[in-house]
């Protein structure tokens, strides 16, 4: 379990009513945010603190990995600046009653914040410079104490919440309605001829002219050898969702993969590096990949790929794989 702290000023409300938390994948001028990346490192039963203004308002259980979803229409104005991909993690909200002011206790808190990535100033002001950052178990620890019994209740109901929003399959359900929302556009776009609409759309399910074109290229699924065609999946490196209708149609832009496979690599659970190296995020859970025929226990190289190839899949990379659990937050010395 992981600790996080939100800051949500400007969104707290569709938060917490719509049970997640969104942000940008990157500035609008395109330059990374380190509390952006922090969403790429949330899992599921991870704690959340969510402060508004000058107090910790509730308790959140991420019940999702993140995933790519665009800015949420709720937020009207806010974020004027956010770039419109982002990211989402689904999260179970309780709002507290012990509202604790950790300004009121920062003489108590102050020794045991990061002088790096730190929610809080020194005076006990939030910092409003971050949106979602980590916390040293003991920094969590301390503020487990003021808020008090409230938050053993949220634990000892995380693992059925997470259960249930397995089973219901939420994160995937959501990005099938946005990629509904991107189909419906398709098809109302008059200013494509009939013919690549029609091969655009079928791209989204990996088939039509998308897929003769990436199976001139590929003849398997590159990590588990599979290769009758009927149990193979046309998949895109650069999401379907993500893609111009050039991208969509472009075979290198494609690999052939079994259904498993093809469901970690599209939610970031794997990826490729140019040389052809498999990489696995740490946030995958090594039992469920082997399960799926991903061996996370050695190192795998699925063989070379074309320079086209390479472009999409470092976009996959950078943009989709879920990243490294890197920073611990801990007080430096």
């Amino acid at each position: 379990m992981q600790y996080w702290w939100v800051n949500q000023n400007q969104t707290y409300r569709h938060e917490f009513a719509g049970g997640y938390l969104w942000s940008p994948k990157r500035k609008s001028n395109g330059d990374v945010n380190p509390y952006y990346e922090s969403m790429r490192e949330v899992s599921p039963g991870d704690l959340i603190l969510s402060f508004v203004d000058t107090r910790i308002v509730a308790l959140g259980v991420a019940l999702s990995h993140c995933y790519e979803f665009p800015k949420p229409t709720e937020f009207g104005s806010a974020g004027g600046k956010w770039a419109g991909l982002g990211w989402r993690v689904d999260v179970k909200f309780s709002e507290l009653e012990n509202r604790i002011r950790p300004a009121d206790q920062i003489d108590r808190l102050r020794p045991l914040l990061p002088s790096k990535y730190s929610p809080l100033l020194i005076d006990g002001r939030g910092s409003q410079s971050i949106y979602l950052v980590g916390l040293s178990t003991q920094l969590f620890q301390e503020l487990r104490a003021l808020i008090g019994g409230e938050v053993q209740e949220s634990l000892n109901t995380a693992v059925g919440l997470i259960q249930a929003y397995s089973a219901e399959g939420v994160a995937d359900r959501q990005i099938s309605i946005w990629e509904d929302r991107v189909h419906r556009s398709i098809e109302q776009d008059v200013t494509l001829p009939a013919t690549e609409r029609e091969a655009v759309i079928q791209a989204r399910r990996g088939q039509g002219l998308f897929r003769q074109r990436v199976s001139a290229i590929e003849t398997g699924c590159r990590v588990t050898g599979v290769s009758n065609p009927e149990l193979l999946r046309a998949s895109h490196c650069k999401p379907w969702r993500d893609s111009s209708n050039q991208e969509r149609l472009d075979g290198e832009n494609g690999l052939l993969l079994t259904p498993s496979v093809d469901h970690l690599f599209d939610r970031g659970f794997i990826g490729f590096d140019p040389t052809g190296k498999l990489v696995i995020s740490p946030v995958a859970d090594k039992p469920s990949l082997a399960r799926m025929g991903v061996s996370a226990d050695k190192t795998i190289n699925v063989g070379p790929f074309s320079e086209g190839q390479r472009r999409y899949l470092e976009w996959h990379l950078e943009l989709v794989l879920l990243k490294s659990r890197q920073r611990t937050w801990s007080p430096e010395p």
